[in-house]
């Protein structure tokens, strides 16, 4: 509504309530090195197939062929993807054989995309 317009039928006028005498109190934060931290977790975690990856690895290690079968994508794409969970500290490697094993360095890790697929999940049904 355009300042000065009457309300019409069905809408209610806009009152401003902010009172600029009241000032909110700064939550606390955590140090810069946490923060930074922080950023780069998510960071990692910022490409959908990534998310997929660190769900398929819910269960225990992975290698990159099971991780190509399950998710239908290029060997090579889940191995760039690896490579950015790997170099973000999400997630190791070890040689067994032939090939190579994935898994989660940290079980926290698998409650952020679980929780951020929950609540994502969430907003598409609704």
């Amino acid at each position: 509504m355009a300042p000065g317009s009457q309300p019409t039928a069905g809408q209610l006028p806009v009152t401003d309530i902010h009172d600029s005498s009241v000032h909110a109190t700064p939550v606390p934060l955590p140090p810069a090195p946490v923060m930074t931290a922080a950023g780069d977790l998510l960071r990692a975690l910022s490409a959908p197939l990534r998310i997929a990856i660190v769900l398929q690895l819910k269960d225990g290690p992975r290698c990159v062929h099971e991780l190509v079968d399950a998710l239908g994508v290029t060997q090579p794409l889940v191995s760039q993807h690896l490579r950015v969970l790997k170099s973000g500290g999400l997630v190791s490697s070890h040689r067994q054989g032939r090939e190579m094993r994935y898994e989660l360095l940290d079980e926290h890790l698998l409650s952020i995309v679980e929780s951020a697929v929950d609540h994502a999940a969430e907003g598409v049904s609704s």
